[in-house]
């Protein structure tokens, strides 16, 4: 299975400069727990959780207004193609320890996002213990996993 075949194909993203109210205002009304940051080709550059503004801007008392995407964004992003397979993407979301892969064209455009409910939705087709495993590696602490 291909990940174009799982993946969200609708999806939002911002600008550098993008504040993150209007960022966290977007990811509300969509339903959304992350946006990619995207150039002025529209390349990815960068994403943004939910949980970064929480924990990069809200906990750090920045002010969300005028506090930028760029300032907060993760930079080193691991991203897929529509083309690869489910479990190289799976593999790629076990070992970074991401629930999110931002996919993308041959110019590094977002066209999708495959997220773990995206791949917990076809476990017939994949197999319940692949998701099983891919789940624990992405949810548990690895320094722990390797002290078991």
């Amino acid at each position: 299975m291909k990940v174009k075949d799982c993946m969200c194909d609708d999806v939002c993203c911002i600008k550098p400069e993008t504040n993150l109210y209007e960022a966290a205002q977007l990811m509300s009304q969509n339903h959304i727990g992350c946006i990619p940051v995207c150039d002025e080709r529209n390349a990815i550059c960068g994403i943004i959780t939910d949980r970064d503004i929480l924990l990069r801007a809200v906990c750090c008392d920045k002010d969300i207004k005028t506090t930028k995407a760029s300032d907060i964004m993760s930079c080193n992003i691991c991203v897929c193609k529509p083309e690869d397979e489910i479990k190289q993407a799976e593999g790629v979301m076990s070992q970074n320890q991401v629930r999110r892969l931002p996919v993308c064209n041959e110019n590094n455009q977002v066209v999708g996002i495959l997220t773990i409910g995206d791949i917990a939705h076809f476990t017939k087709q994949l197999g319940e213990d692949e998701i099983g495993k891919t789940m624990q590696n992405i949810c548990c602490d690895k320094n722990a996993q390797r002290n078991s």
